[in-house]
């Protein structure tokens, strides 16, 4: 092989760009900090638990739209009994109606790109 020296080195030049961003990460000790969210609303409780919509929210979406669109089941039943309609304009939009400081912040952070706004209208911001 010839050309061994320029491989070698074409190889750890690429592998130091590629890992740059953590060995940044890991040389200067910060840490990424979670988005502060702002709330607009007063209601303390939820269709389900925090920790849970935090982590699995999509995938609670997900079943709401398989359940209207091909079951016909507009109803859940969340915490404590309470009934709620399946829907993400009338029901999480009308408690997180500030899209731009609430789910927009969280899903920046999180390096995610939601394709609900390409069905559903996007909320009129709330102040």
């Amino acid at each position: 092989m010839y050309d061994a020296g320029k491989i070698i080195a074409g190889l750890v030049i690429f592998l130091v760009l590629v890992t740059s961003p953590m060995w940044y990460k890991a040389a200067t000790g910060t840490k990424g900090e979670a988005p502060e969210l702002k709330y607009v609303t007063e209601s303390k409780v939820c269709v389900a638990e925090t920790e849970y919509m935090k982590a699995f929210h999509m995938d609670l979406l997900n079943e709401w739209r398989d359940d209207v669109v091909r079951r016909d089941d507009r109803q859940y039943e969340g915490l404590e009994g309470k009934v709620y309609e399946k829907s993400l304009s009338r029901t999480c939009m009308s408690c997180h109606s500030n899209k731009d400081e609430f789910c927009d912040r969280c899903h920046d952070y999180a390096g995610v790109s939601v394709y609900c706004w390409d069905c559903h209208v996007e909320p009129a911001e709330v102040q």
